[in-house]
């Protein structure tokens, strides 16, 4: 190897290394963040278990590691339920998610990609045409700014190539820290807590945190959790919102962690009842994938238009 050569391979490792490096730092951080606002500390009570009894921090946590457990076992297959094949097209699609369902996003992301496949495609691309590729997801008006603006700033800022970096990602137009986690988790391996509405409604029913507020949750959650298990937890917690435990009316009665949850009751508890909300695979309909993973169990999701 010419020392020029070598000189550039050491660079480009040290920088890898250095970026490494920071990220494990920022999660340390975070974390630590969270343990030192976490209430009444490791051994006082932060809230109610099981049966309302009281439950100290170092109970609640076993108890949130055992719940991520046997989600684990419930959801082997627990995936992000956007469709993508690059980091540029999961980025755009994880946008256009806002209000609007994931189904919906990947029944318009084809028509999308196949128009505008790459950043600077979409950067020079007629703002009317693309609103009226991605109407379907709705605020079509105010979306079609933010991806033809993070398409600009890809093209003029990064070269075309989408960053791995969460803070290079939050100053792109229409992304914040939930969608810069869901980038970096899903295309980059980069662990984050994705704190959505599912997240959020879960994790407060879980009684892992009262916070409402989606960076305090993710701050308190990423104490309670090993950093490699982050962006998993994230998939399974969302999973079992939209098929089991559901905002107007939790299937209780079907849920595998029923013994486990403090607020179990708030919905069906009738087995034979809670069976017929269950949603997507759990009630042997389609997911919300068009092309899911191979070893998805469920039905994929109609194209736009079908049926």
């Amino acid at each position: 190897m010419k020392p020029a050569t070598k000189k550039a391979a050491a660079t480009k490792k040290a920088a890898a290394t250095t970026k490494a490096a920071s990220t494990r730092a920022a999660a340390k951080k975070v974390a630590a963040t969270a343990k030192a606002g976490a209430g009444s500390g490791a051994g006082g009570v932060m809230g109610k278990g099981p049966g309302g009894k009281p439950e100290s921090h170092a109970a609640m946590v076993r108890r949130a590691r055992r719940i991520n457990r046997e989600l684990a076992e419930v959801y082997p297959y627990a995936h992000p339920e956007l469709d993508f094949r690059n980091p540029f097209e999961l980025l755009v699609a994880t946008v256009l998610s806002a209000q609007t369902t994931d189904l919906r996003v990947n029944q318009t992301t084809p028509g999308l990609f196949a128009a505008y496949p790459t950043p600077e495609d979409l950067a020079a691309a007629n703002p009317e045409d693309v609103e009226e590729i991605i109407r379907p997801t709705g605020f079509f008006r105010a979306k079609t700014k933010s991806i033809m603006g993070l398409a600009i700033a890809l093209r003029d800022e990064f070269g075309g190539e989408v960053p791995g970096r969460l803070a290079d990602l939050v100053k792109l137009p229409g992304v914040g820290r939930k969608t810069a986690n869901v980038v970096l988790g899903n295309a980059f391996g980069v662990p984050g807590i994705t704190v959505d509405t599912h997240f959020g409604r879960l994790v407060r029913r879980f009684g892992w945190t009262d916070q409402d507020d989606p960076v305090k949750v993710e701050a308190e959650i990423c104490a309670i959790f090993p950093e490699s298990e982050w962006t998993m937890l994230s998939h399974r917690v969302v999973f079992h919102g939209r098929r089991i435990c559901h905002a107007r009316k939790p299937a209780c009665g079907a849920c595998p962690i029923a013994p486990l949850c403090p607020s179990y009751g708030e919905g069906e508890t009738d087995p034979e009842k809670a069976r017929k909300l269950l949603k997507y695979e759990k009630g042997g309909l389609p997911g919300q994938r068009l092309s899911p993973p191979p070893d998805y169990p469920g039905l994929p999701a109609p194209p736009l238009g079908a049926g």
